[in-house]
């Protein structure tokens, strides 16, 4: 493959519906292709599974298999369409949102679901493949610039890597503020995993009424069934009740909490879902970056995702809601914002350090799990 870093630009149009091998470096493998839809894919693969990405389409990834399973939530919509409508092609494993707002519309917002760049048209996308203090990896990066005269004008760079012997994506982003006045900042990573009956949920916030917040406004899509908010009160009561995940009760269609994290001496904060077999879900984030996280679960029988910690430098109630909270930051002219985090899998013995890791960083804040 000649000396690292090994840098080669993608076109869409290279990648038919047969899969086509653009990289073959042991143990990685990628591999182009173009979903029925028309949306081209791009597939990661190593030693212990592969996800695929959409370069051209928000940089998502839409689907992770590793250790032997499917990570990612189940949804309705089986393959990405080429849209920049939200639930329309809603069913990936992970999407970046924002970034001039987030979260969902309310009746003064004009900005659509999550804001442009869930669905956003990347240019410039280049695999990569290297080493560095981490050990080999192999990345796909891509950018997108959003122009609106006398609005916005900013460059989103993006970066997903995977690294050998890791069932973990590293995921970047990179937000450059073009304009000479100030641009408003919110960001939310929206990372779906699937739910597991008799998993448990760990992580580095302390599990109380006052730091697990249940969300009781509903947004306007949702509508809520009978016994529905009395399972919201039980929640806000005891939100531990939560923390074990059964198939017997329906989050129907939905309930998001919002949370206190802490991190630990490193900046990182941990979140694990412990599916029974030991081994697990993960993610980590920095709250020096991402300062509100948010816990988003649906069960209904159609969808079903365990969307176990959203970093995100807002609650999701859109921007005018989340401006008056004083949520809404900014971005001065000519500087940036970068996000940082790590979603995938770990084996049993893995999880368990981690969950070691967990309870440490609570014990040494005098918390609780």
């Amino acid at each position: 493959m000649g000396s690292p870093p090994f840098v080669m630009p993608l076109s869409p149009a290279s990648f038919g519906r047969d899969e086509t091998v653009v990289l073959d470096w042991a143990p990685f493998r990628v591999s182009g292709f173009s979903f029925a839809s028309g949306v081209r894919g791009l597939r990661l693969s190593n030693d212990l599974g592969h996800a695929v990405v959409l370069p051209w389409q928000g940089q998502q990834v839409w689907s992770a298999h590793f250790l032997g399973r499917d990570l990612g939530m189940i949804s309705t919509v089986k393959e990405p369409r080429p849209t920049r409508a939200f639930l329309d092609t809603y069913g990936g494993f992970f999407l970046h949102c924002g970034a001039l707002a987030m979260g969902v519309p309310g009746p003064e917002d004009t900005h659509p679901q999550h804001g442009e760049l869930p669905n956003a048209p990347f240019s410039g996308v280049t695999l990569v493949a290297g080493e560095d203090e981490g050990g080999a990896f192999v990345a796909v990066r891509g950018t997108y610039r959003h122009t609106v005269a006398f609005v916005a004008d900013y460059t989103a760079a993006a970066e997903l890597r995977l690294r050998r012997g890791s069932a973990l994506l590293d995921i970047s982003l990179e937000v450059s503020n073009q304009r000479r006045s100030p641009m408003p900042w919110m960001y939310l990573g929206h990372i779906n995993f699937r739910p597991a009956d008799g998993s448990r949920l760990l992580y580095t916030a302390p599990c109380s009424p006052e730091h697990v917040r249940v969300r009781r406004n509903l947004p306007p899509h949702v509508q809520a069934p009978d016994g529905y908010r009395e399972f919201l009160d039980d929640l806000a009561r005891d939100p531990s009740l939560h923390n074990t995940f059964s198939v017997r009760q329906p989050y129907d269609p939905e309930v998001c909490l919002y949370l206190d994290y802490l991190a630990d001496a490193e900046g990182w904060a941990h979140t694990l879902q412990v599916l029974p077999d030991g081994t697990a879900d993960y993610v980590a984030h920095r709250p020096d970056q991402l300062a509100k996280a948010v816990r988003w679960i649906t069960n209904n029988g159609d969808e079903a995702a365990m969307g176990m910690v959203l970093p995100a430098t807002a609650e999701p109630e859109g921007f005018t809601v989340e401006s008056a909270k004083g949520n809404v930051g900014y971005i001065p002219p000519g500087e940036c914002r970068r996000v940082t985090l790590k979603a995938g899998a770990v084996d049993r013995t893995r999880a368990q350090r981690i969950g070691a890791h967990i309870a440490a960083v609570l014990a040494s804040s005098g918390e609780r799990p």
